[in-house]
């Protein structure tokens, strides 16, 4: 059980951050977008975060499985976006992301 508690104060939460966006692909805009995103810090790798992103069922469609999108933030953060799941129903307008990129470093710029 000792091992899992160590395991368990590697992974710190930082809060949330949410706002509008735009979904940027190979630099190119495509969409703008609402984001909910929960942050953690691990020694090991910094800060990383997973949440969603909001946009037309037609546009998260389109930009589904892609590996080289963007977020640029309504707060200047620039966020590399990855989807997490394996499929997206036809109509869905919301998709769970895992994020990676310039996310907010000081615990002040989460909401707790």
């Amino acid at each position: 059980m000792r091992a899992m508690n160590n395991k368990t104060k590697a992974l710190r939460y930082l809060g949330g951050i949410s706002g509008q966006g735009v979904v940027t692909q190979n630099g190119k805009t495509v969409a703008e977008a609402n984001f909910d995103i929960d942050g953690y810090f691990r020694a090991a790798v910094g800060v990383t975060g997973c949440g969603e992103i909001q946009a037309p069922a037609e546009v998260l469609k389109g930009l589904f499985g892609r590996t080289d999108l963007q977020l640029l933030t309504d707060r200047g953060f620039v966020l590399d976006l990855t989807f997490s799941d394996s499929t997206l129903a036809p109509a869905a307008d919301v998709a769970h992301v895992d994020v990676t990129g310039q996310l907010p470093t000081s615990l002040a710029d989460w909401r707790h």
